[in-house]
C-alpha cells in the first residue's frame, strides 16, 4: 500500500520543539523507523507550514491511504477539512499529544469529521497505530 504521511505547521520542528510533549526525534528519523517496521508499504512523507501546500499535496491523489497530522490547522482549517472530504482513500488523523488534555481551543478538530478515524495522545507511536489500523481494513 502507498501511504502518505502528511504533517502540518510546526511539525518540521519535531525533535527540538517541546520534547516533553512531542518527543526528541525528528519526523524523518521516525519515518525511517516506520519504513523498516512496515517494509510491505511504500511510505512517503510531506510536511508544510502552508495550508494551501498541504491541500495541493493531498490533491495529487497518488496514494492509497493518508495518515495526517494537520497540526494547528486541525482546529480551524475548513479548507483542509473540505479537501479531506474529497479524498476517497482511507484517512487517519493523528495527534502526538492528547488534544483533549490541552487548551480548550485545541480540543476541537474540524478536520476529523472527514477522516475514517483519529488517534490522539500516543506520541509518535500514533503514526504506527494509524498504519496498523490501515492494515486491518
Amino acid at each position: 500500500m502507498k501511504i502518505l504521511i502528511i504533517n502540518g505547521p510546526n511539525l518540521n520542528l519535531l525533535g527540538t520543539r517541546e520534547p516533553d510533549i512531542y518527543g526528541s526525534i525528528s519526523m524523518e528519523q521516525y519515518v525511517s523507523q516506520l519504513e523498516k517496521q512496515f517494509p510491505e508499504h511504500e511510505i512517503s512523507y510531506y510536511q508544510s507550514n502552508i495550508e494551501g501546500e498541504l491541500i495541493d499535496r493531498l490533491q495529487k491523489n497518488d496514494f492509497e491511504a493518508v495518515v495526517i497530522n494537520p497540526g494547528a490547522f486541525t482546529h480551524y482549517s475548513y479548507a483542509i477539512a473540505d479537501c479531506l472530504k474529497n479524498v476517497a482513500q482511507p484517512k487517519i488523523e493523528i495527534h502526538i499529544s492528547n488534544i483533549y488534555q490541552r487548551e480548550e481551543f485545541r480540543q476541537k478538530s474540524v478536520t476529523a469529521v472527514n477522516s475514517n478515524g483519529m488517534i490522539s495522545g500516543f506520541g509518535l507511536k500514533g503514526y504506527t497505530l494509524a498504519i496498523l489500523s490501515l492494515n486491518s481494513n
